[in-house]
């Protein structure tokens, strides 16, 4: 009786943390109810506590089938054999895929999109294991069984293939780290669309190049003339 009362409280206080996150993390929500009946990601959790249950017990096919309806309610495909931390977030969620053998920490945020997947055909650790407090931005791939380590942002439709330090900051195809900062305290960062964009400086930088040849020639041209009327004034 008393481990039944104990379960059901650790459950009651698992759907707590799951509505908190919500509100902690999309200002859109208004009200519990619209979060309990409006939100495909905190379904999608819900969804994947039941089918990993089944997963961890041997029920395979139960698992696979309880996954499957959680995808066809929500369009989120969480594989029952994923590991989930603690104020997991999906911010929208049509399209996230997460793989069987991703490992997301706690208080992590994805946005729609989102692949966690693997690129082995082998059954072994396949996809990416995701540390605390990550944001990953809509559309981004992060293909293959490396850690994003936490603290760190993953832009929008980058395809990110190596390991992301933590506190990183990655952006492009492939992904790159293009900040690195230390650990900031207090509220978490969701500014994932407010990314540095390395493509656009390098371009701007081949510009201030460019003018200042262009700058370079024109003296170069002015003093070859000015040489020229001197010869001809000469002869």
């Amino acid at each position: 009786m008393t481990n039944t009362v104990n379960q059901r409280g650790r459950m009651l206080s698992r759907l707590k943390e799951d509505i908190k996150a919500v509100f902690d993390r999309d200002p859109a929500a208004r009200s519990i109810p619209e979060v309990i009946f409006c939100y495909p990601g905190l379904h999608a959790i819900w969804f994947h506590r039941v089918s990993n249950w089944f997963w961890r017990r041997g029920f395979r096919f139960v698992g696979r089938l309880v996954s499957h309806l959680g995808r066809f309610f929500t369009g989120i495909e969480i594989h029952p054999g994923a590991t989930i931390g603690k104020g997991f977030f999906i911010d929208h969620g049509m399209g996230v895929v997460i793989g069987e053998t991703a490992e997301i920490g706690d208080n992590v945020t994805l946005y729609h999109g989102v692949t966690l997947g693997g690129v082995s055909w082998e059954k072994t650790k396949r996809h990416p294991t995701i540390g605390d407090n990550v944001v990953i931005g809509s559309g981004a791939k992060v293909l293959g069984p490396f850690t994003v380590g936490k603290g760190s942002k993953i832009g929008s439709n980058s395809v990110v293939v190596r390991e992301v330090p933590a506190n990183s900051t990655v952006v492009g195809i492939p992904g790159r780290v293009v900040m690195a900062a230390e650990k900031l305290e207090g509220r978490m960062d969701l500014e994932h669309g407010n990314l540095p964009d390395p493509e656009a400086k390098a371009i701007s930088c081949l510009f201030e190049q460019i003018r200042e040849l262009e700058r370079k020639l024109a003296v170069l041209t002015v003093e070859h003339e000015a040489l020229k009327g001197r010869f001809s004034n000469g002869k």
